[in-house]
């Protein structure tokens, strides 16, 4: 089957005039750095997402291209090229997945300038003009799982292991206030900087896990990082005493850590492959047909980009597109199309995942 999408490179996106009949996405997902892993399955999702919409005629007649931008780079790069497309008049909106390092330096730029959708679990906090979260922020995420957790392990003492920016920072601050409530107590709060997680770095992290008898562990590691500091966990055995949740694995991160056979690893998200509805299945199938058996799995932060892309083309249908792009807007569009904000608990089991408990 052709895929009816087209992925355009930044550079020409810039330099070569387009036809007035395309909706340009600027389409920022990570190629490289931590998150790089998750890149593929992103990918996969915003093209899965492009070629149902113009196979059905486009927006208004309108064929929708991808612009792509690699969003695991630094920061401000990522924000260069973004301000360059958006400055040549190349694209007519911004969407994807990155860190929130990422997002809030693209957001400096774009703010009254296009339309921008972010997509996966975010700090929480204020946004600029034009700029709307679609993901959860750190109490919707983590307040029923935490809870749960708590409650039905007999938790007490918990440890909190994350990168050291804006969203693991945010996820920090909420998980004291989450803890307290549920009657336990916070023993130990460290942060790494993003990429940054070696053996010798993640051993002395893992010690004072010890030295702290914490008895679970938050875990806001993203990507690589997290997949990097399982490895040496799993080394010290603690993984199989210590509960652990984390707000950012899916199926790809699991995939990446070899899988997990101790009933102790955890993840709250918006949605897993192994739900099994009417909507995942269909997804899933459409996935498959296009792309194939051995395409990745649409993990959550890949189903959140196909998601945003059909807003942004429902958006655009509906003459909503604009720099001053209004969240009532996007929530009405968003809870029409029957998706919400639904956090699922899962439990790793082997190389895929068991929801638990939903909130």
């Amino acid at each position: 089957m052709n895929i009816e999408a087209r992925l355009v490179d930044a550079l020409e996106a810039r330099i070569v005039p387009r036809r007035s009949d395309v909706l340009r996405v600027c389409l920022v997902v990570p190629q490289s750095g931590a998150l790089g892993m998750v890149g593929p399955s992103a990918l996969d999702a915003a093209l899965l997402a492009t070629h149902e919409i113009n196979v059905a005629d486009g927006v208004g007649g309108r064929y929708v291209d991808l612009v792509l931008v690699d969003g695991g780079r630094a920061p401000v790069d990522v924000a260069a090229e973004v301000r360059a497309l958006c400055d040549a008049g190349a694209v007519d909106v911004v969407t994807g997945i990155h860190t929130s390092d990422v997002h809030r330096a693209v957001e400096s730029v774009v703010a009254g300038r296009s339309p921008y959708v972010f997509t996966p679990p975010h700090e929480g906090g204020p946004r600029r003009t034009g700029v709307v979260c679609t993901g959860a922020h750190p109490a919707s995420q983590l307040s029923g799982p935490l809870a749960w957790l708590t409650a039905t392990y007999s938790l007490r003492r918990w440890a909190l292991v994350g990168n050291d920016y804006i969203w693991p920072q945010a996820v920090h601050r909420v998980a004291h206030r989450l803890v307290r409530r549920g009657g336990a107590e916070v023993v130990m709060d460290e942060r790494i900087p993003l990429g940054r997680v070696t053996p010798a770095h993640a051993g002395r992290i893992v010690e004072g896990l010890r030295r702290s008898r914490a008895d679970a562990v938050l875990l806001s590691l993203v990507g690589r990082d997290l997949a990097d500091f399982t490895a040496v966990l799993r080394h010290s055995g603690l993984d199989r005493t210590l509960v652990r949740l984390s707000g950012s694995l899916e199926e790809n991160g699991l995939y990446a850590v070899g899988g997990d056979e101790s009933g102790t690893m955890f993840a709250a998200m918006q949605s897993f492959a192994s739900l099994g509805d009417e909507n995942r299945l269909g997804l899933d199938e459409r996935h498959r047909a296009l792309f194939g058996e051995t395409a990745p799995v649409l993990d959550a932060y890949a189903e959140g980009v196909y998601d945003g892309v059909h807003l942004v083309a429902s958006l655009a249908a509906e003459g909503l597109l604009r720099p001053d792009l209004a969240p009532s807007d996007v929530l009405r569009l968003t809870r029409g199309a029957g998706r919400g904000r639904t956090t699922h608990l899962a439990r790793a089991d082997g190389t895929d995942f068991t929801v638990v408990s939903t909130a």
